[in-house]
């Protein structure tokens, strides 16, 4: 990929990721690489690249076998407080709600919200839909537990990144056609929307720094397993039938990306539905970007466009 335009501390970790963090090309390796991926993160230079959590009270919540929430609600808050349930991202393949507890914990301080992050069983042992299944099965428990949560189930937003972005676009199509919950406002952050087809931005970044073709198509047929080649918009919300009566949306697309021309295409199929949808690029972004706040300094402005809009909304 080309590197204009990247921060000197971005290149510099791309350049370190590329030797620390290799390409998995079987299922084998794509497991192996979750520890490896959690050591990391938990390391002191680890913390500083994704960045300090902010000064919340955390906690975490077991829904059952499969599905543990960390819930994030800022010190002091006094009644039922706006809820935002986000979505990790990883491929379906990798990740934690650990790993965005930057973003998650900062919207909590800042929004005055309540912020939950599920787990979610992941593939390729536990291949699709399970994903959805456990999201939407999170999302329904918060709202039946709203009150010991202190969330106030009227004011609800969903928010997810990467994969965690096509979970919080299909929970948000899932919620609409059943008629329930209410959503005030969807955040999709670099979102995948679709499984097959090949945008510019995909061949433009290639070898991106965070996310490759080559790792989105292993993705995509780790996810699927043997659904590969299903054209459901619950796996491609792009191709749902109709994007009306969906809450507004804050679509946010890094430019450095691969995945760019997913948000861009979603964020057309929103507009021309008639939902109101606010689509913001960051130029110097790579994918990953709001999970990297201390190697990529725009993740604080996406950030406050973020809290921004949630205030605006819940």
């Amino acid at each position: 990929m080309t590197s204009a335009g990247l921060t000197l501390r971005t290149r510099l970790f791309g350049m370190v990721m590329r030797r620390l963090a290799p390409e998995p090309d079987t299922a084998a390796q794509m497991i192996a690489l979750r520890s490896g991926r959690e050591r990391l993160r938990r390391t002191v230079a680890g913390r500083l690249v994704c960045g300090a959590e902010a000064d919340v009270a955390t906690r975490d919540v077991r829904v059952d076998d499969d599905v543990r929430l960390r819930i994030h609600r800022p010190h002091g808050a006094a009644g039922p407080l706006p809820v935002v349930v986000n979505f990790h991202g990883g491929g379906w393949c990798l990740g934690t709600p650990e790993q965005s507890g930057w973003l998650t914990s900062h919207v909590a301080a800042r929004s005055r919200a309540t912020v939950i992050s599920p787990s979610y069983r992941l593939a390729p042992e536990h291949p699709y839909p399970a994903a959805i299944e456990d999201t939407w099965r999170a999302l329904n428990w918060v709202i039946e537990h709203a009150e010991e949560l202190g969330a106030d189930p009227t004011r609800l937003a969903v928010m997810g990144d990467s994969a965690g972005g096509n979970l919080a676009a299909v929970t948000a199509l899932t919620a609409r056609d059943a008629g329930a919950p209410a959503l005030r406002a969807q955040v999709l952050i670099y979102p995948a929307v679709e499984m097959y087809e090949r945008y510019p931005s995909e061949a433009e970044y290639e070898r991106g720094i965070m996310l490759t073709s080559k790792q989105m198509r292993i993705f995509g047929r780790l996810y699927l397993g043997e659904s590969y080649g299903i054209e459901d918009w619950q796996a491609s919300p792009l191709r749902a039938a109709s994007h009306a009566s969906l809450p507004p949306a804050l679509i946010l697309t890094a430019n450095k990306d691969p995945l760019r021309d997913h948000g861009t295409r979603y964020a057309e199929a929103l507009r021309a539905a008639g939902t109101e949808v606010d689509l913001r690029d960051y130029g110097p972004g790579i994918h990953g970007f709001m999970s990297l706040p201390g190697v990529v300094p725009v993740a604080r402005q996406a950030l406050d466009d973020i809290v921004a809009f949630l205030r605006e909304r819940l």
